[in-house]
């Protein structure tokens, strides 16, 4: 039975896994959404027992019922690029797609796109975390410059942080998490949704990938001077080392809780990690990058995410 990828052509971490997959002779058939319908072919039957028909591409092509499981990983939208009514055929293309994808019986997801999209949301995502035991930063979302101030002076001092991730802009642009000023204006605030957070006096961050039930844990040496109201995202490579981490019991069993509660296959967790030893909660990535960790910490997670895909139907994790 076949692994379904869907990601672009150019996420060079999803090869890891294919990698992996064909040493272990699975059937993978990789495909950008985006590429639906241009070079990339549907044809799905209602039946009783769920759709019947295939995929097909330049390369091969794949029987639905033959889908084991199917990894969403960094996926473009379907139907992109369409040169007549574009709005209207890429709407079209993901109820297509993705309507028939769900409507596979049994197949396995990593992770299912209602998952994955609650899981963006930051404030719902903070919520949960919340309600599992971790301990998470005062935050604020806002639009009013008399709230932040308000907030600022609460819960000083502050780092702003993006509340979506990347923007969709082209070149795509990033808001690293930055400190913000004692003697901010916060003024501009007005303009946009803004993210507001208490800066956590950290010691050290972690990163913590979770691959159905298995863990693994990176975490960086101590906070060079300097470098503590930086996000290590954008920080000087040379000047944050990776090694591999310890995962404490408690916060093991907040997180299998954060998982459930999600409805997660594979979540890739920041914590900053204080002085006296609590983890904070920072956010949970659905789709979150690991092959840097895999290289530099030596954590097998592209092995884990293979033999999990790879897995037979039923198996919950």
């Amino acid at each position: 039975m076949t692994v379904l990828i869907l990601t672009c052509a150019e996420d060079v971490t999803a090869d890891m896994v294919v990698q992996r997959l064909n040493a272990d002779g699975v059937p993978v058939l990789r495909v950008d959404p985006a590429d639906f319908p241009r070079t990339v072919g549907l044809a799905a039957v209602h039946t009783a027992g769920g759709p019947a028909g295939r995929i097909t591409t330049d390369r091969r092509t794949t029987d639905l019922r033959d889908i084991r499981s199917i990894w969403v990983r960094r996926p473009g939208r379907p139907g992109l690029g369409a040169a007549d009514q574009p709005a209207w055929t890429a709407l079209e293309s993901d109820h297509a797609w993705y309507g028939t994808l769900r409507a596979l019986p049994g197949v396995r997801w990593m992770n299912h796109p209602d998952a994955h999209t609650a899981c963006r949301y930051k404030m719902w995502q903070l919520s949960v975390a919340e309600s599992v035991g971790f301990t998470v930063p005062a935050t604020l979302l806002t639009t009013e410059p008399s709230a932040a101030e308000r907030f600022a002076a609460d819960h000083g001092p502050l780092v702003c942080k993006s509340v979506s991730g990347r923007a969709p802009d082209d070149p795509p642009l990033a808001l690293p998490t930055t400190a913000v000023p004692a003697d901010a204006d916060f003024a501009g605030v007005a303009g946009s949704a803004t993210c507001l957070q208490r800066r956590v006096d950290k010691r050290y961050d972690v990163r913590l990938t979770v691959v159905g039930d298995r863990m693994f844990c990176a975490r960086t040496d101590e906070t060079p001077a300097g470098l503590d109201d930086l996000d290590w995202r954008y920080a000087d490579p040379e000047a944050v080392s990776w090694r591999a981490g310890e995962v404490p019991p408690d916060i093991a069993t907040k997180v299998t809780a954060f998982m459930d509660r999600a409805r997660l296959a594979y979540g890739a967790f920041d914590f900053a990690v204080t002085g006296d030893g609590t983890w904070s909660f920072l956010e949970c990535n659905a789709s979150g990058q690991f092959g840097f960790f895999e290289l530099v910490a030596g954590l097998p997670v592209s092995e884990a995410i293979a033999d999990w895909l790879g897995a037979p139907r039923g198996r919950d994790r």
